[in-house]
C-alpha cells in the first residue's frame, strides 16, 4: 500500500491526541486549533505534465512499453512530491505542488534503470531516485533543473541471493524493510536494522542515506552492514565489494554510501546478516540526571558489555513520556523524575542473560535504578509510533519536528546545551516558546548521537517559523563541534552546512566525482551538493 499522501504511514493507524495532551499543549505552549483543514487529495490541482512526446515515448520504451510503469496522473505525481518532514507535510496540506515530478517511472531491473538514465540524459530531464518517500531533509525536492522524473524503485523488490555460509544477502533497492526481514526470516536470518522509518523505508534508501537503526548498539549502522553495492549512472555501471574487506585502494563503497542519489541509482545492496535472535529482552533504568545517565551509557559503550539497544531520554522527554509514544501524557510518566534509559538485549539465551547481568552491574554502579521490564517493553511495542504522533500534533494545531547530530563524548554536553539554547531562544523570540526534548539513541566507543524533538505553536507562517529555528540549530551544531547530521542525511536542508563541514577541497573532490558519473548534473540536483 502507499503511504498517506499528506502524513505518515498507514491512515488506519492515525489516532487523535488524548485530552490530557491537548490540554498540556494549550496551557504550556499556547497551542490552539487551526482554522483551516488540510486540502483533500481530489481537490488539489497540479500542472499538466511537461514531458514532450519524444521524451515520453522514449521513457515508455526504456520501461519495456509497460503502461503502468510510467505514470503522469495527478495522484501519482502528488504522492511523489517531496518527503515527510513537517514543512513538507504543511506544504502539501496547503496544496503546494511546486516540487511535483513531471512523471513517475517504475523500472523492474538494473538494465531498465540504465535505459531510463540514458533517456534522461538525451532529453535533459533531471531524475530523483524514490524509495519509501521517508526523507525528512528535503532529499526528494531537486533544485535548479525542471522538469524531473521520480524514479520509484518499488518494483525492484526481490532478494537476489542469500549465502548462508558467508551470512550475506543481496537485496534490490525497492525492498521495504519489513519485507526484507520476512524474506530473511524464512532462512533463519535478520538484518537487525530497525530505524523509526522501518515500516516504510527501503534497502536502497538505507544505503543512500547512511541510515542508523534503533538497535545500532548491537547490530551497527546500516553502512557497517553493507558489503557491496551496484550503482547505475548515466556513464554506466559501478560494482563494488568483492570481499568483506580489502586493501585494494580506497573503498568505493564508502563513496557511494550516503551519496543520496547524486552520483547514481543504487540497484542492489549486499549486506551482512545474522541469525534471528533466540530471545529479546527490553527493560528500563532511571537516572537522576541526563549527565549521570550519559556517563553510564559511555561506560557501557567503551568498556562493555554493550547492549543491543541503548537509549537515554533527558529530563523533559522523560517527563512528557515521549520515550514511550503510545503512552504519552499518562499520569505515571508525567510525574516521573530524572531520566529514563531503555536497555535491550537480543541473542542466544545464554549470551543475553550474561550481558544483561553484567550491564546491570555497570548501570547500578553508575547510579542507575532498575525500573523493570515495562518501560522497555512499552518502548519496543510503540517504537514506530512517533511519526503518527507528529501528525496528530499537526491536526491539533501544534508544530512538531525533529533534528539530530552527533559528537565525541567530550563535546556532547556542550553540543546538547548549545542546540537547546538555539532552538529555545529563536522560537521564544518569535512568540512561540517551545518544548525541546532530547535523547541519546546511538552510541559508539568514542561518541554518541543527540536526537531532538521540538513542539511549539505553529505561528503565522509555520514553515518560515521553523526555518529560522532550524538554521539557528544548524549554526549551533557546527560551532559546538557536532556533525550536521548523524542519520537523517544531508538533502537540501543540511546542504549548506555540510559544505562547510566538508570544506572547500572536500566539496571540490565530490564535485569531481559527480562530474565523472553524472556529467550533465541530472541526478538529484541540489541535493547533497549545491547545483551548478
Amino acid at each position: 500500500m502507499d503511504m498517506l499522501w499528506n502524513g505518515w504511514g498507514d491512515p488506519a493507524r492515525a489516532t487523535p491526541l488524548p485530552d490530557t495532551v491537548t490540554g498540556l499543549l494549550r496551557d504550556w505552549l499556547g497551542v490552539t486549533p487551526q482554522p483551516t483543514a488540510s486540502a483533500r487529495l481530489e481537490e488539489i490541482t497540479i500542472s499538466t505534465p511537461v514531458l514532450e512526446d519524444a521524451a515520453r515515448n522514449a521513457l515508455h520504451a526504456a520501461l519495456g512499453d509497460r503502461a503502468e510503469s510510467l505514470r503522469t496522473d495527478p495522484e501519482s505525481r502528488i504522492r511523489h512530491t517531496r518527503g515527510k518532514s513537517t514543512p513538507d507535510l504543511l506544504r502539501i496540506r496547503a496544496a503546494d505542488t511546486t516540487d511535483a515530478p513531471a512523471a513517475v517511472a517504475l523500472p523492474h531491473s538494473h538494465d531498465e534503470v540504465l535505459a531510463v538514465l540514458r533517456v534522461c540524459a538525451e532529453h535533459r530531464l533531471a531524475l530523483v531516485p524514490f524509495g519509501g518517500g521517508t526523507s525528512v531533509v528535503g532529499g526528494l525536492a531537486p533544485a535548479g533543473k525542471a522538469p524531473f522524473i521520480a524514479l520509484d524503485l518499488r518494483d525492484m523488490n526481490r532478494m537476489l541471493d542469500l549465502d548462508p555460509v558467508s551470512r550475506t544477502a543481496t537485496l534490490q533497492p525497492g525492498l521495504r524493510a519489513p519485507e526484507a526481514e520476512a524474506l530473511l526470516a524464512e532462512h533463519g536470518f535478520t538484518l537487525g536494522h530497525f530505524p523509526q522509518s522501518y515500516e516504510w523505508a527501503t534497502i536502497g534508501g538505507f544505503a543512500a542515506t547512511r541510515s542508523s537503526g534503533q538497535a545500532s548498539a548491537g547490530y551497527g549502522r546500516f553502512d557497517e552492514m553493507v558489503l557491496g553495492l551496484t550503482l547505475a549512472t548515466p556513464e554506466g555501471t559501478l560494482d563494488t565489494g568483492r570481499a568483506p574487506r580489502s586493501a585494494a585502494g580506497p573503498d568505493l563503497r564508502q563513496l557511494l554510501l550516503g551519496s543520496e542519489g547524486a552520483f547514481g541509482v543504487i540497484t542492489s545492496v549486499t549486506v551482512r546478516i545474522r541469525p534471528v535472535p533466540q530471545t529479546r529482552r527490553y527493560e528500563g533504568w532511571r537516572f537522576a540526571s541526563f549527565d549521570e545517565g550519559t556517563a553510564a551509557l559511555r561506560r557501557l559503550a567503551q568498556d562493555g558489555p554493550r547492549p543491543t539497544v541503548l537509549r537515554l531520554s533527558d529530563e523533559t522527554e522523560t517527563l512528557i513520556g515521549l520515550a514511550q509514544p503510545e503512552a504519552i501524557g499518562s499520569a505515571a510518566e508525567q510525574h516521573s523524575a530524572g531520566c529514563l534509559a531503555v536497555v535491550g538485549f537480543e541473542g542466544t539465551e545464554q549470551d543475553t542473560a550474561q550481558r544483561r547481568a553484567a550491564a546491570a552491574a555497570v548501570l547500578t554502579d553508575c547510579g542507575g535504578e532498575f525500573a523493570g521490564d515495562e518501560p522497555g517493553e512499552r518502548w519496543a511495542h510503540g517504537r514506530y509510533a512517533a511519526p503518527y504522533l507528529r501528525d496528530s500534533l499537526l491536526e491539533a494545531g501544534a508544530f512538531a519536528e525533529t533534528l539530530e547530530t552527533a559528537a565525541y563524548w567530550s563535546r556532547l554536553p556542550g553540543l546538547y546545551a548549545a542546540v537547546r539554547d538555539a532552538l529555545t531562544s529563536t522560537l521564544t523570540g518569535d512568540g512561540t516558546p517551545p518544548l525541546v526534548m532530547c535523547h541519546i539513541s546511538h552510541v559508539y566507543e568514542n561518541g554518541a548521537s543527540l536526537y531532538f524533538t521540538i513542539v511549539s505553536a505553529q505561528g503565522a507562517d509555520p514553515v518560515e517559523h521553523w526555518t529560522r529555528a532550524k538554521h539557528a540549530a544548524n549554526e549551533a551544531i557546527l560551532a559546538a563541534g557536532g556533525t550536521i547530521t548523524h542519520h537523517h542525511a544531508v538533502g537540501t536542508d543540511h546542504r549548506d552546512w555540510y559544505v562547510r563541514e566538508a570544506g572547500d577541497l572536500g566539496v571540490a573532490a565530490l564535485r569531481a566525482v559527480k562530474r565523472r558519473l553524472d556529467p550533465d548534473g541530472l541526478l538529484n540536483p541540489g541535493v547533497l551538493l549545491p547545483a551548478d
